[in-house]
């Protein structure tokens, strides 16, 4: 093996790989069951939201975003598990290596990062529609004033609006320049074998747009998690002074949210990112068997933050009582009055998932 001593990213023509049964069985039957899962899940929730939610309301625009990132990584997965059973199979120069290594990780990659930063959006709206109902006599300090308006900004929905779409326009702007830059650098290389260790690890500008998305995605978790932190202070201080009464369940409810979003950032994306720059320091290692067992761990993290987008829809299904509900009156029949109080189940004052 060969590496270039500036760069910790390998720099052989090609590293022979031989992929273990957990990636030529088992990551292929995994997201050979997520695909159908997820896919079911998420259009079934697209077609609720889009027929009981009105388009305006600013968490619905979050939700919609969501759903169309998780679909996107579902429409990868039959790509994926068709490289990890037959990849190491595939020439380098083929359709099927093109299509899952340049676009499959191209939409993959965007999904999971818009999905990242809309989970830290849609976290700091529900505390911001919190602090709206509860917090009108504390201090009126000029830093906690701009503290209060950048996040009434999050429960606007022409903010969300806007926000959504340049989450999306800058992820994708990252992704595509890395993917291009790695597509000319290959073209100068002659590979073989689609699945080989140069091709999972990726060029610098892969390593440099990592540890960017890797820097993104801990700034959104510790925005996630301080958001949490911040509302449990804040309830306990209520609850010392005022008796909360009737809006105890409202706070409940966004306690709930903001902490189930922390859970999926922890259990889905937390130990890929964590192992990502790990991986890349290991990499100046020469040691091949060691290579492939890091780039297999590699591919499961990636599986695990896959995964998320095809438990979504039963998480919401779980926690979020008015979507049950509007699940329920899909397929049951219901009156004109039922059908208007479904209508408004998106309010920002008894916010959602």
């Amino acid at each position: 093996l060969t590496f270039n001593q500036t760069n910790p990213v390998i720099n052989a023509s090609e590293i022979q790989n031989n992929p273990s049964l957990a990636t030529t069985v088992a990551l292929p039957v995994i997201y050979s069951f997520l695909f159908p899962a997820g896919s079911f899940g998420n259009m079934l929730a697209a077609w609720i939201f889009s027929r009981q939610a009105l388009t305006k309301r600013t968490q619905y625009i979050y939700l919609a975003n969501l759903v169309t990132a998780n679909l996107l990584i579902c429409s990868t997965m039959p790509f994926l598990a068709a490289y990890f059973a037959r990849g190491y199979q595939w020439t380098y120069d083929s359709v099927a290596c093109r299509i899952t290594n340049h676009l499959g990780t191209l939409i993959m990659h965007v999904s999971m990062y818009v999905t990242i930063i809309i989970l830290c959006s849609t976290a700091l709206s529900q505390y911001s529609t919190l602090k709206k109902n509860c917090d009108v006599q504390y201090s009126q300090a000029v830093s906690e004033n701009f503290y209060r308006c950048v996040l009434e900004k999050f429960r606007q929905p022409k903010f969300a609006k806007y926000l959504c779409i340049i989450i999306w326009l800058t992820v994708l702007c990252i992704t595509v320049t890395a993917i291009t830059y790695n597509m000319q650098v290959s073209a100068m290389e002659e590979f073989h074998r689609c699945y080989n260790i140069k091709v999972e690890a990726g060029e610098f500008t892969t390593m440099i747009a990592a540890s960017f998305a890797t820097a993104c995605f801990f700034v959104s978790f510790m925005t996630v998690l301080f958001s949490y932190y911040s509302l449990t202070r804040h309830l306990s201080k209520i609850q010392k002074n005022t008796c909360i009464g009737e809006k105890h369940l409202i706070y409940s409810t966004v306690k709930r949210n903001i902490f189930v979003i922390q859970m999926i950032l922890t259990v889905c994306f937390l130990p890929y990112h964590i192992f990502r720059p790990i991986f890349y320091v290991l990499l100046t290692n020469d040691d091949c068997p060691r290579l492939n067992y890091l780039v297999e761990i590699k591919n499961f993290l990636t599986c695990l933050a896959a995964a998320k987008s095809s438990l979504d829809p039963v998480i919401t299904l779980l926690l979020d009582k008015t979507f049950k509900k509007s699940l329920y009156g899909l397929f049951t029949k219901s009156t004109p009055e039922h059908h208007k109080r479904k209508a408004g189940i998106f309010t920002e004052e008894t916010p959602e998932m």
